[in-house]
């Protein structure tokens, strides 16, 4: 995985934003109150952090069983630490390749264009949870009501938002359940507002639809779902736990709106395990609230840095158990760019 013009970037940019986050802050003030932190909280802050894996693991688990049968929670879990390891250690993400690449070598009959494809689906449904829980924050009233953005009203833009992410699933749900309704409808669609455009459109919503496919039985469906609402919730009291323990006085709605905030930040090219980027997000989505610059660095740096511990040295180790290298994976990636 050599460092080409995109991981390049990605560090200039991680760096960019690291200086622009610390360059108001007062470091002393930082270290004093990582140093008068609530040490109990910040362990279980951690502890419920890394809970989110196992649970993502789980959830791959039920995407997949349509086309690989009922997979071991063993392997599944080896190669989510594998691949949340690798992204924090490596560029561009390399750890959604070998996530899905250590899951073939421990169970065979799983295709990695398939895993590849269960990850997509992964992802369809991270979105979905994710923006819901930070749009529904936002419908607190305990969030700041003098908030506005791009003119709008919070209420205006959280409601937009929530109608938003509900459309999205229920047509994630239609393509699932009426596929062949939905691919018609987008065809006619297609054939009269963007005649030009109307064979990649369709194409577009087939390789969509395929990736949904698993999903057929609207239990398995609903069952995702509740496993990626699980996931996200636990995130969210790992970062609200981070709160109590640094002395931040924001409501346990605030953790959901900054995990969508996070969400957004690490969508962006970064260095490896997002830092930079992580600390810039956190320090603008807790501004909403008024929290002081100091402590929402202090809290940005002391989870992040507690929270990359232990996943990646579980990662690191079943990554030499099961005899993996970087070459190697590098030489099986269909774009090893």
């Amino acid at each position: 995985m050599k460092l080409d013009w995109k991981s390049t970037l990605g560090f200039a940019f991680s760096a960019l934003l690291l200086w622009w986050t610390l360059k108001g802050v007062n470091l002393g003030e930082v270290w004093t109150v990582l140093r008068t932190s609530n040490a109990g909280l910040f362990a279980l802050s951690t502890v419920v952090g890394t809970c989110i894996f196992p649970l993502r693991a789980r959830r791959w688990q039920t995407i997949l069983e349509p086309v690989a049968g009922r997979l071991p929670f063993g392997p599944l879990w080896r190669s989510t630490a594998i691949g949340m390891m690798m992204n924090n250690v490596f560029p561009l993400r390399a750890g959604e390749f070998a996530r899905a690449f250590s899951l073939t070598r421990e169970a065979p009959r799983v295709p990695i264009t398939t895993a590849l494809g269960s990850l997509a689906v992964d992802r369809i449904f991270d979105a979905v949870v994710l923006f819901s829980m930070m749009f529904g924050a936002m419908l607190d009233p305990r969030f700041p009501a003098d908030v506005k953005l791009a003119g709008r009203t919070v209420p205006e833009l959280a409601g937009a938002g929530v109608v938003a992410m509900a459309v999205l699933l229920v047509a994630c749900y239609a393509m699932v359940m009426k596929g062949a309704r939905v691919l018609q409808l987008v065809r006619w669609i297609a054939h009269r507002l963007i005649p030009r455009f109307e064979h990649g459109a369709v194409s577009f919503v087939e390789n969509a639809m395929g990736g949904l496919a698993v999903l057929r039985d609207a239990r398995r469906f609903l069952a995702v779902l509740l496993w990626a609402i699980a996931h996200w919730a636990v995130h969210a009291l790992a970062l609200y736990l981070g709160f109590l323990a640094i002395g931040i006085d924001a409501p346990f709605s605030a953790a959901l709106f900054l995990q969508g905030i996070l969400g957004i930040g690490v969508a962006f090219p970064s260095s490896p395990g997002f830092f930079g980027v992580f600390e810039a997000s956190a320090s603008i989505g807790l501004a909403v609230y008024g929290v002081p610059a100091n402590l929402a660095v202090s809290w940005a740096l002391g989870y992040h840095l507690l929270s990359f511990i232990p996943i990646t040295v579980m990662g690191a180790v079943y990554f030499a158990r099961l005899g993996l290298s970087v070459g190697t994976m590098s030489g099986t990636s269909p774009d090893p760019e």
